[in-house]
């Protein structure tokens, strides 16, 4: 019953039965079956199962699902952070859009060269060349029409060749890829540029057939010289239309995207030729031709179309580009037109006249380059050649190259003797000196006694010039160099007088111009006016008043003498068929060859010799360079008056500033408004109610 205890019951051996707890049961063992049953040994081997614990398999499966899901959710992440800073792909600008656009012109205001994009028509996959699809095919993505916007093949054939060469030699990506890259992308090299190319990619092989895609390809890529798009860069390299294009033209713009500027045709047309020969053979390994047709086209180079005044025009409108950012630098980036000094019919005849010079006298020599550089006595640069080969080398030795300009330098050391004082005819003895165990020699070894200052110029003898010198005071000779335009560092070395120390052909062209002139600084200017594409005017140029640098005497003094080296004397070579005035150079062992003179009209100088210093045969500057002078003088001077030295001498001092070295005119009409009487200046009451 209910709240009442049971007394625990006995049973019949008279033992108390053990106690029953509910919900337990007790086992009864007998002792037979204890004796007979043996403890089991443990198994250290064996591990205790845990209940409830799942086969292997279940477990992997299991792992990898939340894997793939947290790969899903970080793909989906990675995606966003790619996808979150491309451009609008319903919006793309023209390509070449934000490119800087420079328009360089000539003083006639021809159009030089142009740099910026340029555009022609769209040429529709139906219209385009088989032979140009081959060719692009063959050298850039030889399963352009197997892949889907990545070519595994390709891509390992790349890292292949990289890691035999050492280097990275070869290219990985698709045509697919290059689009995506040059339609969207920027030009950086980063982990985060080349996940987005290859998300594009494939974005691209989903939207577009593969006609389509090589068709925006074709018409949007770069070929350099600021062509986008294949009729751009045909009209711009062969002149006509991309429709109409030879096998040998499709080579030539197959092989220029890899490096436009390199391989540019107007420019490099031996270095685009030699990578289109690549192209050809490219076609022929990948069966789009045969051996025999590549043998006949690599033997017929198409015909280049040349800018109307020439490659070699780019060594002017490089130095002029410079020019203008370093006097307008506001115009860093903007898109501007640059009216220039240049004339192209002297441009012209100044690299005919180099061309003609190491063509002929030059390879017979050893003299593989030479500069010329022509100016208006004002320094106006009217023409400019910096080598022998643009295309080849763009380095300007009219501008950057340092050279040692030989006896040409005596101009300094004679013009400070005759501001010390120093006549023309003052004689001096040509014999063996030593100055601080130095002792300068003549070009032929031998000593001629006697002689004047004048005839000491006229044949270049060195002992008198360095006699000249140590008078006048080396570091005058150095300031006059400096004062005179020479914007190189002039040591006052004992063998200053004989051009031992370098300088800029274009700063010695303006030296002689000062000359020229009647004694006035000429520093060399190529920029006329700048403007924006619309018309603004950002910058012209005002001429300045004229900075006297020299007094009229010793101008007219040294013109003469100047005279008598082309008359009679070192620089025969150079003689013209109206009056002039020039100097020979030439530095120890024919390495350099200079000659530099002027007329009553422009001044210039020309430079022969070799980059890397190597001497020339017998070259001096009273041979070659004076000939390639001579025959560059007469064409710029077709058509124009014979004036006498120094005929402008006038018109510059008229308008000069106040210097102390002033032209005779101008000291006679200051003189004359000396005497004029000053009129008396009227009282207050006299200009109130007038005078009687």
């Amino acid at each position: 019953m209910e709240g009442k205890k049971t007394s625990a019951s006995k049973n019949n051996t008279g033992q108390k039965a053990p106690k029953v707890h509910a919900r337990k049961t007790i086992k009864t063992v007998s002792p037979q079956s204890m004796k007979k049953s043996k403890p089991k040994k443990s198994n250290p081997k064996s591990k205790p199962k845990k209940s409830g614990q799942k086969p292997l398999w279940r477990r992997v499966a299991y792992g990898f699902a939340v894997a793939s899901v947290w790969g899903a959710i970080l793909g989906i992440i990675g995606l966003i952070y790619l996808a979150h800073d491309l451009p609008d792909l319903d919006n793309l600008p023209a390509p070449g859009a934000t490119d800087r656009a420079v328009v360089v012109k000539s003083a006639s205001g021809a159009t030089l060269v142009r740099s910026g994009p340029v555009y022609g028509d769209w040429i529709p996959y139906g219209q385009t060349p088989k032979t140009l699809i081959n060719a692009f095919l063959a050298i850039e993505d030889q399963h352009f029409f197997q892949h889907s916007g990545i070519d595994i093949r390709g891509l390992v054939r790349a890292v292949i060749a990289n890691v035999k060469a050492g280097s990275v030699r070869a290219g990985g990506s698709t045509i697919t890829q290059q689009l995506a890259k040059n339609m969207f992308l920027s030009p950086a090299r980063t982990v985060t540029r080349k996940a987005q190319e290859l998300l594009l990619a494939f974005w691209l092989e989903q939207k577009f057939t593969k006609q389509q895609i090589l068709s925006l390809y074709l018409n949007r890529v770069y070929f350099g010289g600021g062509a986008y798009g294949i009729d751009a860069a045909s009209h711009k390299f062969f002149g006509h239309s991309a429709r109409t294009l030879s096998v040998a033209e499709s080579a030539i713009l197959a092989g220029l995207v890899k490096a436009p500027s390199r391989y540019a045709p107007h420019i490099n047309p031996e270095g685009a030729w030699q990578r289109a020969h690549i192209v050809i053979g490219a076609m022929v390994r990948s069966g789009m031709m045969t051996a025999t047709a590549a043998s006949k086209t690599k033997s017929q180079p198409p015909n280049i179309v040349q800018d109307g005044i020439g490659a070699h025009v780019r060594y002017y409108t490089d130095w002029v580009q410079s020019e203008a950012l370093r006097i307008y630098p506001e115009s860093r980036g903007r898109s501007i037109i640059i009216y220039s000094t240049l004339d192209p019919g002297m441009q012209r005849a100044a690299m005919l006249a180099i061309k003609r010079g190491l063509d002929g006298e030059g390879k017979k020599r050893g003299a593989s380059e030479a500069a010329l550089v022509s100016m208006d006595l004002d320094g106006a640069v009217r023409a400019m050649i910096g080598g022998s080969h643009y295309g080849r080398s763009q380095f300007n030795r009219a501008v950057q190259a340092k050279r040692q300009p030989g006896s040409a330098f005596k101009l300094f050391s004679y013009l400070a003797a005759l501001e010390m004082g120093i006549k023309p005819g003052d004689i001096y003895t040509d014999q063996k000196i030593e100055i601080d165990g130095w002792s300068p020699k003549n070009y032929n070894g031998q000593y001629n006694g006697d002689m004047t200052v004048r005839e000491a110029m006229t044949r270049s003898i060195n002992t008198v010039a360095v006699q000249v010198a140590e008078r006048a005071g080396r570091t005058r000779v150095a300031a006059m160099a400096n004062r005179m335009g020479i914007s190189t560092t002039v040591e006052p070395l004992a063998s200053l007088p004989l051009g031992t120390e370098e300088v800029r052909l274009l700063d010695l062209t303006s030296s002689y111009s000062a000359v020229g002139n009647g004694g006035f600084a000429a520093t060399a200017y190529g920029v006329l006016e700048i403007t924006t594409m619309e018309g603004q005017v950002l910058y012209r140029r005002t001429a300045p008043r004229p900075i006297a640098v020299l007094a009229y005497p010793a101008v007219k003094d040294m013109t003469n003498m100047l005279g008598d080296v082309i008359a009679g004397g070192s620089g025969r070579n150079a003689q013209l068929d109206r009056p002039a005035a020039g100097k020979t150079g030439t530095s120890q062992d024919s390495r350099d060859a200079v000659f530099v003179g002027f007329t009553s009209d422009i001044s210039t100088a020309v430079w022969v010799g070799n980059d890397d210093g190597t001497p020339m045969k017998a070259v001096t500057g009273s041979g070659m360079p004076a000939r390639i002078w001579r025959d560059f003088m007469l064409e710029a001077h077709v058509g124009a008056p014979k004036r006498d030295l120094l005929a402008d001498a006038g018109l510059y001092s008229a308008s000069a500033s106040d210097s102390p070295y002033e032209h005779p005119l101008t000291q006679s009409r200051k003189r004359q408004e000396q005497k004029k009487p000053k009129k008396k200046k009227k009282s207050l009451l006299e200009r109130i109610f007038g005078s009687n």
